[in-house]
């Protein structure tokens, strides 16, 4: 096995890593602040870079085409909220039948095709896996995603520092206290899924780029790499408290460890067509941690509760 081959990889596994990071922010705000099961992201997934794509390919800018994709990713979050909060559709349920409908729509974005390409000469994009090395430092895929993830992190710490941000915390963290302070916790649910599916289907615009393409098929699975990259930064990052910007910023993070560690696993000789079945594996494990720590390694609690002073 040669290590050269592995080191060569990594820049762009990183790369890859921090655009589903992104993806993993926005599954972080329904899975841990408003504590859904969201499998809408799935759809949006490829949603965005559907949108993104074809609107480059139309002609248009493509900071106007991941704004479009943000907003399409925030129709379909409505979706889902009205399914569980007007017709009292189960969450998970909601996000399966938005991600069911999404399949179609996003084929209809893209011309009935399965496949579209965009060209890297032939277009302006903001991040190509051509753009790794070799490029100045403002057109540099590493740069540019790390850039992204400071600004948004930024923008959702202050809203979340609102009123409106703490009423959707508070509508996750407890419903029913909420509902009595007077929060309509239905608009919190549904603003919260708006928000989430529109940084994820971001991300898909960006991911698309770097791929250079847009697939049918690019968001199958997508919730599953979102939920390691958030597990994986609560189990490494966990320990160490701070406040919700690190929160988010241990999420990104989260989501190059879990690419990293997959660069590893293919470099160790494992095939790609064993990558699902190593997702799963990576997930089962980060999520296991947790559990097994506290049940076999946490100190035993004295009887008899504290000593009195």
């Amino acid at each position: 096995m040669n290590i050269m081959l592995l080191i060569n990889a990594l820049p762009g596994a990183c790369a890859q890593g921090l655009i589903w990071g992104i993806m993993a922010i926005g599954v972080f705000i329904t899975y841990r602040i408003l504590d859904l099961a969201d499998l809408t992201v799935d759809g949006t997934m490829c949603t965005g870079g559907a949108v993104c794509i074809m609107m480059m390919l139309s002609g248009y800018n493509v900071w106007v085409s991941l704004l479009v994709a943000f907003l399409a990713g925030t129709l379909a979050g409505l979706v889902t909220g009205v399914l569980h909060t007007l017709l009292g559709i189960p969450a998970i349920l909601a996000g399966i039948l938005t991600q069911l409908g999404l399949y179609s729509i996003n084929l209809r974005i893209m011309d009935d095709k399965a496949n579209q390409a965009i060209n890297v000469d032939k277009y302006d994009l903001l991040v190509s896996l051509r753009y790794i090395k070799g490029v100045p430092i403002y057109k540099n895929t590493l740069f540019l995603t790390v850039l992204i993830i400071a600004v948004l992190i930024a923008v959702l710490y202050w809203f979340f520092g609102t009123e409106l941000g703490c009423s959707i915390r508070a509508t996750g963290s407890n419903p029913n206290m909420s509902r009595a302070q007077g929060i309509n916790t239905d608009v919190s649910k549904i603003i919260g899924l708006m928000l989430s599916n529109g940084i994820v289907a971001f991300a898909s615009g960006l991911y698309a780029q770097y791929q250079g393409f847009a697939d049918i098929n690019a968001g199958r699975g997508a919730i599953v790499i979102g939920l390691a990259a958030v597990i994986i930064g609560q189990v490494i990052f966990g320990r160490f408290h701070g406040n919700f910007a690190f929160k988010l910023v241990s999420v990104a993070l989260g989501g190059v460890i879990y690419y990293l560690v997959l660069q590893v696993v293919l470099w160790l000789g494992l095939k790609a067509n064993d990558l699902k079945l190593i997702s799963a594996v990576i997930v089962a494990i980060f999520l296991a941690i947790p559990h097994l720590k506290e049940k076999y390694f946490s100190k035993p609690v004295k009887k008899g509760g504290a000593s009195r002073a």
